[in-house]
């Protein structure tokens, strides 16, 4: 199945990694032992101002300049695509590569640089003192190391990798570039506790407080309209689950990233419709996602790297997602405004789900159906004034009435965006 060949193209990574970091244990020496007081004090001295220097770059201080910075950036993905194609994802909207299969080599960094993208790469010597590397915004683990891991000789599969070993790859790369964030993509257990390929860890939610710490942008992915499972399938609000459980795992200065499923992947029977990316997309960013990274290859029936290129239909539609997301991207990464907003429906108040923005004096309340059954919708607004609300993208516009309310019909599981002045 296509989360097998996943995991299986990512376990090579943890194998290097951990022999790299073997050789490198082997070739240390103590410094600190040298018999001479003079250089004693010299080697304490430099200690102590690396260390320094080492968490003034960690805390925020003098570190490396990103795009992740920009408050006008807004990181949009794709997973593990080769860089030829660089330009016409950005054509798409995309801005950043996660994943260089083999790599990053030499050759993967300089196509992308000269694309234009960015990219959240592995770890290895190339990427380190590559001349192109400024446009590595962030490293990155192996890809989902709470999923069972593959066997040697094809013998199935063992035990996830421990969180305590994920949080020590983390400390090791931050030892080695303290000026980048760790990135680490998780599986499927974020959102859905009945999923069993994590092995004996299956149904121990409670692993991931301690594996978001291995991260300071966490992501995972769950891709419920292909889903093969009944329990899954069809249900989009798994992927606003997952968002929410992390934002409640990590801390306040970690990101969480969605992966969103932009292709068929293993499914002959059915692929996401542009309607339901888009409110997989929403759903995410409504739950606090702050970035999106589009999953695109295809399994079955036969394998497709970038089927999204071949996919016409998909393509102009995340480019139209992606579009609105970069035009509302200064809003996006404001601050939400808590408690701003109550939702009233006939089916309950978590019927819909909103976030509240207010930027440059305007105030945005972005707005998504969550369930199958859609939901007529009233609106009361805690810090707006009667006025007019335009539905961004729709063509209409709502009467804000003077106790500040308003009201929209939701169709299932659709999107409303209202800017209100």
């Amino acid at each position: 199945m296509w989360f097998s060949n996943r995991v299986r193209a990512r376990v090579r990574v943890w194998t290097e990694r951990a022999t790299d970091r073997d050789r490198r244990q082997r070739r240390s020496i103590d410094a600190g032992r040298n018999s001479m007081h003079c250089l004693h004090r010299i080697a304490i001295f430099l200690s102590a101002f690396i260390f320094c220097g080492i968490a003034v770059a960690a805390e925020g201080g003098p570190r490396r300049p990103s795009p992740l910075d920009d408050p006008a950036f807004f990181p949009l993905a794709v997973w593990l695509q080769n860089p030829a194609n660089a330009r016409t994802y950005r054509d798409a909207g995309i801005n950043t590569y996660v994943g260089l299969w083999g790599g990053p080599t030499a050759a993967q960094l300089a196509e992308l640089k000269r694309a234009g993208l960015f990219v959240v790469a592995e770890q290895n010597d190339i990427a380190l003192s590559s001349p192109d590397k400024d446009i590595i915004i962030a490293w990155m683990h192996g890809d989902e190391p709470d999923n069972a891991q593959p066997l040697p000789f094809k013998l199935g599969y063992g035990q996830p990798i421990p969180p305590d070993e994920v949080v020590a790859d983390y400390d090791e790369m931050k030892r080695r570039d303290p000026t980048r964030p760790v990135f680490l993509n998780l599986g499927q257990g974020v959102a859905w506790d009945g999923w069993y390929g994590r092995g004996a860890r299956s149904g121990h939610p409670e692993d991931y407080p301690h594996y978001v710490k291995g991260g300071d942008i966490v992501s995972f992915d769950i891709y419920p309209v292909v889903s093969p499972h009944p329990e899954v399938a069809g249900k989009l609000e798994f992927v606003a689950r997952g968002v929410a459980r992390l934002r409640g795992w990590t801390g306040p200065e970690q990101i969480v990233w969605t992966c969103i499923e932009a292709s068929r992947i293993g499914n002959t029977e059915r692929k996401p419709s542009p309607e339901q990316i888009r409110a997989e997309v929403w759903m995410a960013l409504v739950h606090g996602s702050k970035g999106l990274i589009y999953f695109v290859h295809q399994f079955q029936p036969n394998f497709v790297e970038a089927s999204l290129l071949q996919d016409r239909e998909l393509f102009d539609a995340i480019a139209g997602i992606n579009k609105q997301i970069l035009d509302l991207a200064p809003v996006l990464n404001s601050p939400s405004i808590d408690d701003s907003v109550e939702i009233e429906t006939e089916a309950g108040s978590s019927a819909v789900a909103a976030m509240v923005k207010r930027h440059d004096g305007v105030l945005y309340l972005f707005a998504v159906a969550m369930s199958d059954r859609g939901a007529k919708a009233t609106f009361s607004l805690r810090q707006a004034e009667q006025s007019n609300v335009d539905v961004i993208g729709e063509g209409r516009s709502i009467t804000l009435s003077s106790e500040a309310t308003f009201k929209d019909t939701f169709e299932p599981y659709a999107v409303h965006l209202y800017r209100i002045d």
